[in-house]
């Protein structure tokens, strides 16, 4: 099922417990730190709808649902995509590092990537699989985000408009990305910059 914008708008949140339980989440973790602008954190989760992200975390000081510019700037998908909110991004990764079982709804498109499924079920349970976590940033160890290695499961993490993913949340990370820039200004906006990578992980799956 496809909603526009409207319908989603008006998708009433008893209707929209339904709808979440059509998706077919990829096994994807979005980790949002401090990200202050609410356009752009509701943009964020439209693109976490797009790409059936397993679960978005809102960490650290930003504002969360029902604020009404996130509600409007997502067109509603803030119903439709899990989300919880964390005090630090610490706390979003020592659960997820906790998780020792994954259960993810699998498209069958990811049936000739390294997670080969079974009599094209959509569901695979991978035990003691290690999360591989990625973090968006720029920094003296990130490589080129075009050549790593996105490991499913995956959570990608993406920080604060001005200052990025604070050294903590870095030190935590298994591996460090960033988009080349050609110009003078030194970074993009973090939609964008989220869009790009994510894109990226379904393309190569």
């Amino acid at each position: 099922m496809k909603l526009n914008a409207q319908q989603l708008r008006d998708l009433e949140e008893q209707k929209a417990v339904g709808t979440i339980k059509e998706v077919k989440r990829n096994p994807i973790y979005f980790i949002l730190e401090n990200i202050y602008d609410t356009y752009n954190i509701g943009g964020l989760f439209r693109l976490a709808d797009a790409i059936a992200v397993e679960k978005i975390y809102l960490c650290g000081e930003m504002e969360i649902p029902p604020n009404h510019k996130i509600k409007k700037a997502s067109i509603g998908t803030y119903k439709i995509v899990p989300w919880e909110y964390k005090r630090s991004s610490k706390e979003a990764i020592e659960e997820l590092r906790k998780i020792s079982n994954f259960q993810f709804p699998i498209s069958n498109e990811f049936s000739n990537s390294k997670l080969q499924m079974k009599n094209n079920e959509t569901m695979k349970q991978f035990n003691n699989v290690n999360l591989n976590i990625i973090a968006v940033e720029q920094n003296s160890k990130s490589t080129d985000y075009r050549k790593t290695d996105y490991r499913l499961p995956l959570a990608l993490i993406f920080g604060n408009e001005s200052y990025g993913i604070t050294p903590e949340t870095l030190a935590l990370a298994d591996q460090i990305v960033e988009i080349p820039m050609w110009g003078i200004n030194k970074s993009l906006n973090v939609i964008v910059s989220a869009a790009i990578v994510s894109y990226w992980v379904m393309n190569k799956r």
